[in-house]
């Protein structure tokens, strides 16, 4: 996989100086504005409340993590300046209200946003969310793929990386039936894996995946079988990437990574399972800000010093380091070949 000038660059901002991602999400919004509504015992969150939790994240993580992931609703209006430009900034795309079929779910970008947007206010990488299910209705299977399409297409356009994040959910045949994701307990592996391996596929763009353990947090039991089911994720990812947390708990989720680092992922891109217990003690925000300094840091630290043991670098990829086209520029008509906008 050939990598231009800017995806090179964006990759490079997100990662430490040996090519390993240690990525804190502080894009969620139903996860933090429904709690918070019902603490409140109000119909919806406040702007400010939302906001000021995100940029308290912000203040408190940035210094353990590669890079922070914004949303344009609520931390980067009201945290981007809190963020050190030391650090990579990933950007959301996707809005969190998706439309719902009787067969499926279609994402949506975020109103008046898009991939130029990011590009413009100067993001490093385009984060996308696709909802995914293999055996969802054909319709909504074609719209999602056609989706993720355009964003790859927008994002090789700008010149931009495009962070690809999959995540399973029930259909109205499973019985796990929830709105707000909630890692199914009765998932398939192969639901998980056939995702990957379609969206992997050069036509969608994908530069870097952000993918949900094949089992459920709570069955990454280091054997040998639940590893060969992550082995076989990242063979078909077929490309660097990062685990996400999906609301796992601490001891849970260091487990998916030890699964996940085995099988050559280079690092993690994680949330709830950073900050979540800190959340909880909302609205006690000196509570909070006590425990995100204290074991939401602690635990960035633990599963920082995971990956750096154990994580594979990206640039050692062999999608894009050894053994890969990496970035290789040719001659001197660079400043002529290279793409307009």
């Amino acid at each position: 996989m050939q990598l231009t000038a800017g995806k090179l660059w964006g990759l490079r901002r997100m990662a430490d100086a040996r090519g390993i991602f240690k990525m804190t999400a502080v894009d969620q919004r139903p996860p933090i504005k429904g709690p918070i509504a019902k603490k409140l015992g109000v119909e919806t969150a406040p702007w400010e409340e939302v906001a000021r939790f995100k940029r308290l994240l912000v203040e408190t993580l940035q210094d353990q993590s590669t890079a922070m992931l914004l949303d344009p609703h609520y931390a980067i209006p009201h945290g981007i300046d809190a963020l050190s430009p030391a650090k990579g900034l990933i950007v959301t795309l996707e809005d969190s209200v998706f439309q719902d079929t009787d067969n499926g779910r279609m994402s949506l970008n975020i109103d008046d946003w898009s991939v130029a947007k990011i590009k413009r206010m100067g993001g490093d990488a385009v984060k996308v969310l696709a909802w995914y299910r293999p055996d969802a209705g054909a319709e909504v299977v074609a719209a999602q793929q056609a989706y993720v399409r355009r964003i790859g297409e927008a994002c090789e356009r700008y010149d931009i990386p495009f962070l690809l994040e999959l995540l399973v959910y029930p259909l109205a045949k499973d019985t796990e039936q929830t709105k707000e994701y909630v890692e199914m307990n009765t998932k398939r592996a192969d639901d998980v894996l056939a995702s990957v391996a379609e969206f992997a596929k050069p036509e969608y763009g994908v530069d870097l995946f952000k993918l949900e353990s094949p089992v459920p947090a709570a069955a990454a039991d280091g054997s040998p079988a639940v590893q060969a089911l992550f082995d076989e994720m990242g063979r078909l990812a077929g490309r660097p990437w990062v685990m996400l947390s999906a609301g796992a708990g601490k001891v849970e989720f260091r487990s998916v990574l030890e699964h996940a680092f085995r099988a050559g992922a280079s690092g993690f891109l994680a949330g709830r399972a950073i900050w979540l217990d800190a959340f909880n003690q909302y609205p006690d925000w000196a509570a909070i800000e006590r425990d995100l300094r204290g074991g939401s840091a602690a635990y960035l630290g633990e599963i920082s010093a995971l990956a750096d043991s154990e994580a594979l670098s990206w640039r050692d990829h062999p999608a894009y380091g050894v053994g890969g086209a990496g970035f290789r520029p040719t001659d001197a008509s660079f400043r002529h070949a290279y793409a307009e906008i």
